[in-house]
């Protein structure tokens, strides 16, 4: 078969050039009849359906069969006929066809008209103004030099497509019920209906087929306190709140893609509170309206705020052991003079907690360990990689979160300077950490200078400190020798 071109070609030469079919013939070396069938005849552009062939659609059988399959429908299975015997009965008719061609029949039909298959596409859903969906993503951050994972708890609107973000150090009951009072507080209304899939924290026990999903008794509480309804997903069916899962992908491919530098907890919240409302200022994604004007209208179907705020906090007879300790969060904590009192009650809420005497004393407090939970950035592997390339530094995605010294350090612009410091800055990770270095700047690196220490683009660091303290910004860079 001739591409398009090639039947352009042939009509050219045809009509413009008066060629005659035996000389396309020749020239084009095909055969005279292609030649004469492409330059003759109209070029219409062939349809893509196709009429069913075939004796079973084109002679009797197709029928013959079509009435035995609907008798055998009012039959008991066992009663029916199979293929084989179907074929057979074909063949009694003088059928010239193959098993196959009988089969392949019965089979489109029974797909085509069985009545117990429901249309297997799928309806797109309304979602009612002010229901919403919860779930938990868990996404990076760098705090102090270090990463922190952040348990990030997401509410979405699916009938305005806004989402509200609230960053979480964990995902147990108290860190769940006040992250929904902060994104109550967001969004400026509780939702009326919100629909959580199976999260320990807020379900004891899961949907079956005869029961419904049962509630944690302070969950319940939580809820009736604000006056939402709950819809729990069933186990494994994610989709069921497909909405908010999308949201999990969302915020990390535009905000956590590259974990950000953030201080704490509250000013991630903030920055994140920026991007949900900057984020409205586009157009749905189906109903090409602003999301800002969508949020507008269901917001005012929101219940109002609760006028008392709703106690976050568990309580618990805790009881030490020999060696005055008890054990938070897969931690074990040291509690002074423990052992002196004969009952102890631990009052824990999202980010503190409180060891009390039945009298109402405080022994003990201070930040839930997983608070203070950070890891590592593995600078030994990131400096490698530097020395490799020194010119990607000033790119590269871990310059953000090098210490400001050290920074500076490196930001300089002969990459074979750059090298020589980051050869000798990976020298002193093996015995100090980063942080260390930074602070003891002038003892592990000041008075060490590299042999180009007379480079003309060479910092004078006592000047540089100086900058920090007295705000000078003249004769901070020098060269060491007269150009």
């Amino acid at each position: 078969m001739l591409t398009m071109p090639d039947i352009n070609c042939i009509k050219h030469l045809r009509n413009e050039k008066g060629l005659s079919i035996e000389k396309i013939s020749k020239a084009l070396n095909i055969n005279w009849r292609t030649a004469k069938k492409y330059a003759d005849e109209s070029e219409l552009s062939p349809s893509i359906i196709k009429p069913r062939k075939g004796m079973m659609y084109q002679e009797k059988w197709g029928m013959m069969v079509s009435d035995w399959l609907f008798e055998d429908e009012k039959e008991k299975a066992k009663l029916r006929r199979n293929n084989l015997q179907l074929f057979k009965e074909l063949q009694t008719h003088e059928f010239k066809g193959s098993y196959r061609t009988c089969c392949n029949f019965i089979e489109e039909w029974k797909v085509q008209n069985d009545s117990t298959v429901q249309d297997q596409g799928s309806e797109r859903l309304e979602h009612p103004p002010g229901d919403a969906q919860v779930d938990f993503g868990v996404m990076e951050a760098v705090e102090d030099g270090k990463t922190r994972d952040i348990r990030l708890l997401i509410m979405s609107f699916p009938c305005s497509n806004v989402a509200f973000y609230e960053p979480m150090p964990s995902e147990n009951q108290e860190c769940l019920l006040e992250g929904l009072k902060k994104l109550f507080i967001k969004s400026g209304g509780v939702p009326r209906k919100i629909r959580i899939d199976n999260l320990t924290p807020a379900v004891k026990k899961t949907k079956s087929k005869t029961e419904d999903a049962q509630l944690t008794d302070e969950f319940l509480r939580f809820q009736m306190f604000h006056g939402f309804e709950t819809q729990v997903c069933n186990v494994r069916k994610g989709n069921e709140k497909g909405h908010v899962e999308r949201k999990v992908g969302y915020v990390r491919y535009n905000i956590f893609s590259v974990p950000p530098v953030i201080t704490g907890l509250e000013d991630l919240s903030k920055k994140l509170l920026d991007f949900s409302i900057e984020d409205q200022y586009r157009k749905h994604y189906r109903k090409e309206i602003e999301i800002q004007v969508l949020w507008e209208e269901e917001k005012c179907t929101l219940k109002s705020l609760p006028s008392e705020e709703y106690p976050v906090r568990k309580e618990q007879l805790i009881k030490v052991n020999a060696y005055n300790e008890i054990k938070l969060d897969d931690t074990v904590l040291h509690i002074p003079k423990g052992k002196n009192h004969i009952q102890l009650y631990l009052v824990s809420t999202w980010n503190e907690y409180k060891v009390v005497t039945p009298e109402g004393e405080i022994i003990a407090e201070g930040l839930r360990p997983y608070m203070n939970k950070r890891r590592l950035l593995p600078w030994k592997d990131i400096f490698k990689s530097w020395i490799l390339k020194p010119r990607v530094v000033e790119y590269s995605r871990y310059r953000q979160y090098l210490p400001g010294r050290i920074k500076e350090y490196l930001d300089i612009p002969s990459n074979h300077v750059r090298k020589q410091r980051l050869e000798q800055v990976l020298s002193l990770l093996m015995r100090f950490q980063l942080e260390e270095i930074n602070e003891e700047f002038y003892k592990l690196l000041g008075t060490d200078q590299p042999p180009e220490q007379d480079h003309p683009f060479d910092v004078n660091w006592n000047k540089y400190d100086q900058l920090g303290r007295s705000g000078g910004v003249n004769d901070v860079r020098e060269p060491s020798q007269s150009m």
